[in-house]
């Protein structure tokens, strides 16, 4: 999991309040820097490469041909290199002298402290006083900003004058990640006046309330939103969506308050909620929605969370669906055990369909035909492989043979993936039933679970029963393959929103 920019030394203060609490101190940074790898992670790329490099030496006969380009190319080169690069450009010639100061500025913090630096608050304060320069150097517009590097709570003051004066430069992409301790560090709402962000990314804050913000607030440009362990209340990410006309993609990650959605949007053709805890994501209006991701879920208590599809003719990737903590909902209608399948209980639209359960659990299995005829035109069917807890029950032996033929399955699935296989005889019993009843199956992927296995022998004994099940076609192919490192679940939103990825999902 790449980490960007490590979490700063705890405060002294915060640690002995950890201690007089019980807590250790240490497993607490722990913790801290694997949120901080999970947000980072998650961050989009910045447009100026930390590896990009201008050189100005020539050899003594050569001819500069870079200088002679149009302003407009070599804008483009220096918007592409790190802001302590871009900036010394103006030392090149006269030809260069104005270049910087005319290219919309592309700054990323990260990037003034050299490769490597062990990262401390004094040299956080260097960064600070960086940016600080740079904004006040350059004269707008502002392209690009990626705010990672500072310690946040040392100048909340400084910060609330940035953001206005970002607002005042026509900021058009903004990632601004808070790193101190705690967690619940108040985001200035200043941002909110940001009319022309397109893309806007916040991580490791606290959202400000919005039951003050004036209603004009809008954000008629903003295309894509990512809210990495914010704290954010539901009604406060209903403003957001109301005043965001053009929202294309909505990615929130590791929210710790409990969230409900009622989604009613014109635009918006992602939503990815990843390790959330969310009461209830409803669809309600979502003519453009093409995306539903659910990943990493979890509840409190044994509350399960609604998932609600109404109005959403062009979704066609939808998952990871667990039956043992979503309740799913098609139109009005509850789907249960035994729910028959009706043109009202259909969604016809998903063709890529990620369902995560207990093959050895008698609740889950019973769950999955029902939930499989609510998609009658699924093409690709990825399965996330769960232990079975020893309190649940275990299925029929016989359930899969008296299921009866679920359409999906017999006659449009043309691909399975199935993650974290451990070889049981439940999963075994699931397997064989869809290779005996799958008519057009091209490929079955097997990703082999993780430290499970202790030889590669003793996975191969596993594999066996596989390779001589009976096939209802027998040209499919099957390939077995090593665990993904990240389990096969969707950990970022890069991969859930990337639409050039045609199957969000394929991660073996």
């Amino acid at each position: 999991m790449d980490t960007r920019v490590p979490p700063l030394p705890m405060d002294p203060g915060f640690a002995a309040d950890l201690r007089r609490r019980g807590s250790d101190p240490k497993k607490a940074e722990k913790v801290f820097a694997r949120v901080m790898s999970y947000t980072h992670h998650a961050l989009p790329d910045p447009p100026a490469s930390a590896d990009a490099n201008l050189c100005a030496l020539l050899p003594h006969d050569a001819v500069d041909r870079l200088s002679r380009l149009p302003n407009l190319l070599l804008g483009n080169i220096v918007s592409r290199i790190p802001i302590k690069e871009a900036a010394r450009t103006a030392a090149l010639s006269r030809r260069w002298r104005g270049v910087w100061r005319s290219t919309p500025l592309v700054l990323v913090d990260s990037q003034v402290l050299p490769e490597g630096t062990e990262v401390t608050r004094a040299h956080a304060r260097r960064v600070t006083s960086a940016v600080s320069a740079v904004f006040a150097a350059h004269p707008g517009p502002f392209r690009c900003v990626h705010l990672t590097s500072s310690c946040m709570e040392d100048f909340h003051g400084l910060l609330a004058r940035w953001l206005q004066i970002l607002a005042d430069k026509g900021i058009q992409e903004l990632v601004l990640v808070n790193r101190p301790w705690p967690l619940d560090l108040v985001l200035p709402a200043t941002f909110l006046g940001m009319t022309t962000l397109t893309r806007l990314y916040l991580g490791l804050w606290k959202f400000p309330d919005t039951a003050a913000v004036p209603r004009a607030t809008c954000f008629p440009n903003l295309r894509e939103l990512g809210l990495c362990v914010v704290l954010i209340e539901s009604r406060d990410l209903d403003f957001i969506l109301d005043r965001s006309p053009v929202l294309e993609k909505l990615c929130v990650q590791g929210n710790l308050f409990k969230l409900s959605l009622r989604l009613v949007s014109q635009s918006l053709r992602c939503l990815q909620f990843i390790g959330c805890f969310v009461d209830e994501i409803a669809v309600v209006h979502a003519p453009s929605l093409e995306r539903l991701i659910h990943s990493l879920g979890w509840t409190r208590d044994g509350v399960c969370t609604k998932v609600k599809i109404g109005h959403a003719p062009k979704l066609h990737s939808f998952g990871y669906l667990d039956p043992a903590i979503h309740v799913l909902e098609v139109g009005n209608i509850v789907i249960k055990a035994g729910t028959n399948a009706t043109p009202s209980t259909m969604v016809p639209s998903v063709k890529i369909l990620a369902l995560e359960f207990r093959c050895g659990a008698r609740n889950d299995v019973k769950m999955i035909p029902a939930i499989l005829r609510c998609f009658p035109n699924v093409e690709t069917l990825h399965i996330m492989s769960r232990e079975t807890d020893q309190s649940s029950s275990k299925p029929n032996p016989k359930f899969w043979n008296e299921c009866g033929t679920i359409e999906c399955i017999r006659s449009r699935i043309k691909m399975l993936v199935f993650y974290a296989y451990r070889g049981d005889r439940s999963e075994l019993a699931f397997i064989k039933f869809f290779l005996g009843s799958a008519l057009v199956l091209k490929k079955i992927a097997i990703v082999l679970a993780n430290n499970v296995f202790s030889s590669r022998e003793e996975a191969d004994s596993k594999m066996t029963p596989l390779r001589t099940m009976k096939r209802a076609k027998d040209d499919s192919k099957m390939l077995v393959t090593g665990r993904n490192p990240d389990g096969g679940n969707i950990w970022s939103f890069k991969r859930g929103s990337d639409f050039s990825l045609v199957d969000p999902f394929e991660n073996y």
